[in-house]
């Protein structure tokens, strides 16, 4: 029989290993990326139930910050405390850091973003998340109140396009299911996370987040440190960004292209170069970082940007059991996942097939790469070198 100490680093170093094969493969973007987290957390390992997924979903969306990072490390927390949570985050994050740093260092000015394997890859991520929308609509949005809740969801994210849209959704979303489910929720219990975190490190963490925020343009301005007003760059945009990766980029291009850091060919350049790698697009920061002050600048623009995901994830799950309990929050959360499956709908259809089926060709792709997923129980890894195969292909017709 294994020791406990054993025990907690064999599941520390499963967190890393799962997580580091999906930093691998999760091409996409943040919507894609939970399609990933969702085969391979809850399809295939059964890390968390659909329903505690949806509503740790749920929870990140409400969060600042990059959504499927906050997702990620939120599992690897539930599933083996804060180290698991960094753990899962390095492993998740590292690939692609590397990959861009050494498009900072190689790849300068070089656009590959018409290549055919990249379009190849925007057609893996349509199947992977229509995928995931068929596996959590199924047990979601069993009746017709909640489909029309989240065609509701999906309609308003389309027509509405904003940052605060999803939130104002899931805001509204957990207020009608807060009416209508809150005395059907007494044998529709979720299982309690089991969070390793105390409430007081968690408040440390909440305090600690809205602390850097306000700190450090101020000692930027007192010190003329030129490190800590780096800092400050990369960190407001991750404190502050709601909608992912690519809402960041608008605040980043201010900046550091319009301070001179990085020239607007070069951040560009690192735009075309970030589409083409896995995992989050936050890590366009290593590059950025890299850039503007080396190796050194990656390293510190990749933990700035990403510091206050792990501190507000860290700060709200500990609170999270206690109010998921209650069978008001238990009927708002009804309506909150209803809501997430059609912002999940909405997402597949904008940007993610808007820009991958541009024609026949890329539906039949797409297609059979679903098929592949969903029927034939391919491994995503296999999928997405297949759809990379098959952009290459559509591109020499």
């Amino acid at each position: 029989m294994q020791s406990e100490p054993n025990r907690k680093w064999k599941t520390r170093m499963e967190v890393l290993v799962v997580s580091t094969k999906l930093g691998l493969t999760s091409f996409g973007g943040p919507i894609a990326h939970l399609g990933y987290f969702h085969n391979e957390y809850i399809r295939k390992r059964k890390w968390l139930d659909e329903r505690s997924y949806a509503e740790l979903v749920a929870l990140c969306q409400f969060l600042p910050g990059p959504a499927s990072s906050q997702v990620g490390i939120g599992i690897g927390v539930i599933r083996a405390g804060i180290l698991g949570g960094f753990l899962a985050w390095i492993g998740f994050t590292l690939p692609s850091v590397i990959a861009l740093v050494l498009f900072a260092l190689l790849l300068k000015g070089y656009d590959i973003s018409h290549a055919g394997w990249i379009h190849g890859l925007k057609i893996v991520a349509v199947a992977i998340v229509a995928q995931a929308i068929v596996g959590m609509g199924q047990k979601l949005t069993p009746d017709k109140n909640r489909v029309t809740m989240a065609i509701i969801a999906a309609a308003v994210s389309l027509l509405w396009q904003s940052a605060f849209t999803q939130v104002l959704l899931i805001a509204a979303a957990g207020a009608f299911g807060l009416g209508m489910y809150r005395k059907t929720t007494t044998v529709m219990d979720a299982p309690n996370l089991p969070i390793q975190v105390s409430r007081a490190f968690a408040f440390f963490c909440l305090m600690l987040y809205f602390g850097l925020l306000i700190a450090l343009p101020l000692l930027g301005q007192v010190t003329g440190s030129e490190w800590v007003s780096f800092i400050d760059r990369f960190y407001r945009p991750g404190s502050l960004v709601f909608g992912g990766g690519h809402v960041v980029l608008p605040l980043l291009e201010r900046e550091l292209v319009t301070a001179g850091w990085v020239s607007k060919e070069d951040f560009l350049a690192g735009y075309g170069a970030a589409q083409a790698v896995p995992g989050p697009l936050f890590t366009f920061a290593s590059y950025l970082g890299a850039m503007a002050k080396g190796a050194s600048g990656a390293i510190v623009a990749t933990i700035a940007i990403f510091l206050p995901a792990f501190l507000l994830v860290i700060g709200a799950l500990p609170f999270w059991n206690s109010l998921r309990a209650s069978s008001y929050i238990q009927g708002a959360l009804i309506g909150i996942n209803a809501a997430v499956v059609g912002i999940l709908l909405a997402a597949l259809y904008n940007p993610l097939w808007t820009t991958a089926i541009i024609r026949p060709e890329d539906f039949a792709l797409a297609s059979i790469l679903f098929t592949m997923l969903v029927y034939w129980k391919v491994q995503p890894w296999a999928v997405v070198i297949s759809g990379a195969a098959g952009g290459i292909l559509l591109s020499m017709i």
